[in-house]
């Protein structure tokens, strides 16, 4: 049960963040892929913010045993990059950039 409220409060936290940063909104997620027209670089610094909480999150990942919740640390340890790893990362930025939105794959923020 706790696993499934710790997943939910994640989820909601992720949602909310891609509210507030505006990767639901559609215009400005094409405001960004723009850059011949009027770029909005903005999502660049959501992007960079994202990237060093990950960085910070799985340093600290690294170093433990156990998750908050007690259950056994999972990080992967493989770095080898193989077709499905550039076909899946390929069809989620093209999708994204098609649709103008961030879509989770887990429920998603659709357009309003």
């Amino acid at each position: 049960m706790k696993y499934n409220l710790a997943s939910l409060f994640a989820g909601l936290i992720f949602g909310f963040g891609l509210i507030i940063s505006g990767m639901a909104n559609p215009e400005k997620v094409l405001g960004f892929l723009d850059i011949a027209g009027l770029w909005d670089p903005s999502l660049a610094l959501v992007m960079a913010g994202a990237i060093i909480v990950g960085v910070v999150a799985f340093a600290v990942a690294r170093r433990r045993t156990l998750s908050f919740l007690g259950f056994s640390m999972k990080i992967p340890t493989s770095t080898h990059i193989d077709k499905r790893l550039i076909v899946g990362g390929l069809s989620f930025g093209v999708g994204w950039g098609i649709a103008g939105f961030c879509w989770t794959g887990t429920g998603g923020l659709g357009r309003r």
